[in-house]
């Protein structure tokens, strides 16, 4: 399992998104993760969370959006993704590199 490895501390210092976050339970939720990862013999892996969003997850350039912007659009390669999926795809593909399954490029 590959999560971004969020600084909650910082995060809730932002006024506009504070209570959303505390709502959510961020930091519960990554404990609940790493307890059934552990529990299911698995393991947690925390990435680095830079440009996640930014880095095409096909090509690796990295493509500036505003947070306003929802979809990944590479003007290199073309790929086309919801930047949440976008995401998710370097944090996975980041967390098997930091294990050592892929190697680094």
């Amino acid at each position: 399992m590959c999560a971004e490895n969020l600084n909650i501390r910082n995060l809730v210092k932002n006024w506009k998104v504070s209570k959303s976050i505390h709502d959510a339970g961020w930091g519960m939720f990554h404990l609940f993760l790493a307890y059934k990862c552990e529990l299911n013999g698995g393991q947690m892996v925390k990435v680095k969370l830079h440009f996640t969003t930014q880095d095409c997850s096909d090509c690796g350039k990295r493509v500036k959006k505003s947070l306003s912007v929802r979809t990944h659009v590479c003007p290199d390669c073309g790929l086309v993704l919801d930047r949440d999926h976008n995401a998710a795809l370097n944090i996975e593909k980041a967390g098997l590199v930091q294990i050592g399954l892929i190697p680094a490029i």
